[in-house]
């Protein structure tokens, strides 16, 4: 008792009992001002966010404790609506994406999509619902907002599903159509390809030489080197009806054997007169000796016939004829004689053009009859691809009217009109000649040479072809220059004297083979070849010398 009083007095050991007081009461008061501090942090924490005064022992109360926060019911709700106006919003996109690449009608479905899309971007981003959206989850959503929220969100989503519903039908045929372009795309593309690599193939198999034609013109020709004197011509006088105008003529140039004594043959057994007839058959050199010995082996009921080769005729050299010249420029050996198919198939529709035959020198000497035969009137040009059926005398009874080219004109509605053979967006082609001028064909014409002479016919077609060296006029060949060479100076023929399309067309009627003077195997399907047509191919083959040795040791035509 005495000690405590001396312990408030100050009694006792001053040092040890003031030391030891005032540490406690330091920590005393430490733990109170630590109280103190927690408190008014949590007071102004809930202060803050406008929450009820809390409850702690010995400060005050409060309605609920931090640990009793629970979210709010409503946010799941929130989040549920907000997903399905996303999940909408972006099929509507995707909608709209497919209907921009199926490029449908007027791209009205590809604004209705854009805006359904665009509605619910707008309506999420409405002030009145972004408090709904930018809330941190402790605060509360007002029911009402949210309410008014849905609704407009399921109407966006009943009226995106009711715009996709009625756009389904056009979505499937769209794709239904796209896929079909797709097949007949890929289709037309096998088919463009097939049909180049068959153009190519049926020039191989129309321009190739049968084994048995080679064999006989080699045939003849060691016949021809064998017995030199039975063949030769050389230091004989010229049989004057060669040059007799008063006969009739016949021009054939060819370097097929069999084909050009088909058509000596056929012409012979359907005259009237043979002995009035005149062939005049022209090769290259390589095949003078098969042909002289082919036309020396038989005789045609006083028929006359003359072979000479291109190169007799001295004045057919480059610096006279244009198409020699263009031989020697590298560009044209290239196209005609490059054997690549990529490169050969360039052009399908003018394939046949690409055939080194339209430089021949011989399928070019129609243009020069006048200077080939000075002494004549009149010549009728027959191609090696024909048969004579009838007599062709009466051609020369025919009135010309002073024009130069008799021919059976080849058109029909649209077809074989000149704008079809020339380049008509060039200038010259399109002020000289009427695109709609109805073209003829070649392989049987009936020329007036003196008409021929008058006219200058060869001078023209030297112009012409002078400017078509770089195949801007014409895709080369003899009928366009032809076409251009007696443009004003053509008298059309009854059709019945030349039949055409024997080598392409299967249709042609046998009425119209049987009425005709002459029937033509053009095109790529010729008699002599194994792809000649059947119903057609005995019109030719019965003029065929089958009992000539020759013909026999090479089994031709079997």
């Amino acid at each position: 008792m005495a000690n405590h009083h001396r312990l408030l007095r100050g009694g006792g050991s001053p040092a040890i009992s003031s030391s030891g007081g005032r540490i406690r009461l330091t920590a005393f008061v430490a733990t109170i001002a630590l109280s103190l501090f927690t408190l008014s942090f949590l007071f102004a924490s809930e202060s803050n966010n406008d929450s009820p005064d809390l409850l702690l022992p010995g400060i005050g109360s409060i309605r609920r404790s931090m640990l009793d926060i629970k979210p709010d019911p409503l946010k799941p709700r929130l989040l549920q609506i907000r997903k399905q106006a996303d999940d909408h919003r972006s099929l509507a996109l995707a909608y709209a994406s497919y209907a921009r690449k199926l490029k449908l009608e007027n791209s009205k479905l590809v604004r209705i999509f854009a805006d359904l899309s665009r509605n619910y971007t707008d309506l999420i981003n409405k002030p009145s619902y972004r408090s709904l959206h930018d809330s941190d989850g402790s605060s509360s959503i007002d029911e009402s907002t949210l309410r008014q929220f849905e609704k407009e969100v399921k109407e966006r989503i009943k009226m995106t599903r009711q715009v996709i519903a009625e756009a389904k039908e056009s979505f499937d045929n769209q794709l239904k159509i796209q896929k079909l372009k797709d097949t007949i795309f890929a289709v037309n593309e096998q088919l463009t390809k097939a049909k180049k690599q068959g153009a190519f193939s049926s020039l191989i198999a129309a321009k190739s030489i049968p084994k048995g034609l080679h064999c006989l013109a080699m045939r003849l020709m060691e016949e021809r080197i064998a017995h030199p004197e039975k063949y030769t011509d050389e230091g004989k006088d010229k049989p004057a009806e060669l040059e007799d105008p008063s006969l009739y003529h016949y021009a054939i140039f060819s370097d097929n054997v069999i084909a050009a004594s088909v058509v000596v043959n056929s012409a012979v057994k359907n005259a009237k007169e043979p002995w009035k007839h005149v062939f005049h058959v022209v090769t290259d050199k390589m095949n003078l000796g098969a042909m002289q010995v082919m036309f020396k082996l038989k005789e045609y009921k006083g028929a006359h016939v003359e072979v000479k080769a291109v190169e007799d005729y001295t004045f057919l050299n480059s610096s006279y004829v244009p198409v020699l010249k263009q031989l020697e420029s590298s560009n044209l050996q290239k196209f005609y004689f490059e054997n690549k198919l990529e490169n050969a198939t360039k052009d399908t529709t003018n394939m046949k053009f690409r055939n080194p035959k339209y430089l021949s020198i011989l399928n070019h000497l129609r243009f020069y009859l006048p200077e080939m035969y000075p002494k004549l009137h009149r010549i009728l040009f027959l191609d090696d691809d024909v048969v004579v059926q009838k007599d062709l005398t009466g051609l020369w009874e025919i009135d010309m009217d002073g024009k130069v080219n008799g021919a059976v004109e080849t058109c029909f509605g649209s077809f074989h009109r000149y704008a079809q053979y020339m380049n008509f967006s060039h200038p010259l082609i399109k002020e000289k000649f009427n695109p709609k001028a109805c073209a003829w064909a070649y392989g049987m014409n009936f020329f007036d040479l003196d008409a021929w002479r008058r006219e200058k016919c060869t001078e023209e077609y030297h112009y012409w072809q002078n400017l078509n060296e770089n195949r801007a006029l014409w895709k080369l060949g003899t009928l366009p220059p032809g076409l251009i060479t007696f443009y004003s100076t053509t008298k059309p023929l009854d059709k019945s004297w030349h039949v055409l399309g024997l080598g392409y067309n299967p249709s042609i009627s046998m009425d119209e083979i049987r009425n005709a003077a002459v029937v033509h195997f053009n095109g790529n399907m010729k008699p002599w070849l194994d792809i000649a047509m059947n119903q057609f191919r005995p019109l030719w083959t019965k003029h065929v010398d089958y009992d000539l040795e020759f013909v026999q040791a090479c089994n031709f035509g079997l």
